[in-house]
């Protein structure tokens, strides 16, 4: 199996403010859907030391970068397709070619959903298994995706900004993720360092079906009989 030493994350930051809340069930330009909160009550101020205060400041910070946590609804289900490809039911391929990843349903069908992967040099294949989920992850850039692109920030909170977007699924001990994005133009493109990225809607409903112990196929290019509408 091929290997990269670098690793993924989308690199488009919206510098704008946070998506504007929506009516109820409705979904935004990130593609969540907005559900309104009850406010929280206010709470009574605490003394802090200058070093806890400097952490919650920079805690503050990172927030505001992000934006909110919006309640998050799957999208309704992706096209069905028939599939031969022998991995069985409850798994998931990713085809880099035709930038779509399946999850079968049956030995026969799969779920298709259109996504971003790697940039060229940044392409990888291999199976490996899903080791963590996370909703609204936060994001660390590594040491040499910062080294390439000195603006983005050495950690970002989640929010509906992050370039993870709604939900992650962690690759076995790599850094690598199928995830959301705050850039839903970047799907169907090669955009990533590694990464698939996924619509919001889409990465959630995956999620209802996939999860921990769910193993991913990455191949390079899937035979034109294996999928068909």
């Amino acid at each position: 199996m091929k290997r990269l030493s670098l690793v993924c994350a989308a690199a488009v930051l919206f510098a704008t403010g946070g998506a504007a809340q929506a009516a109820p069930g409705s979904y935004d330009s990130y593609g969540y859907q907005m559900k309104p909160r009850a406010a929280a009550a206010a709470k009574p101020t605490k003394a802090v030391s200058g070093t806890a205060a400097g952490k919650i400041k920079q805690k503050k910070q990172a927030a505001s970068l992000t934006g909110m946590k919006p309640a998050m609804a799957p999208s309704s289900g992706p096209a069905k397709v028939n599939i031969a490809t022998g991995y069985g039911a409850g798994k998931i391929i990713i085809d880099q070619s035709s930038k779509k990843l399946y999850y079968t349903v049956s030995s026969t069908q799969a779920y298709v959903y259109p996504v971003a992967v790697g940039k060229k040099g940044f392409k990888w294949t291999g199976t490996k298994k899903v080791t963590r989920e996370v909703n609204w992850p936060d994001w660390r850039p590594p040491a040499e995706m910062r080294k390439r692109k000195p603006h983005l920030p050495a950690y970002m909170a989640g929010g509906v900004k992050n370039p993870l977007g709604a939900k992650a699924l962690y690759l076995g001990n790599s850094l690598y993720r199928i995830h959301g994005t705050n850039d839903p133009s970047s799907i169907g493109t090669e955009a990533s360092s590694g990464c698939i990225r996924m619509h919001n809607g889409h990465v959630v409903h995956l999620a209802s079906m996939a999860g921990v112990g769910t193993t991913v196929h990455v191949v390079s290019k899937l035979p034109r009989s294996v999928a068909s509408n």
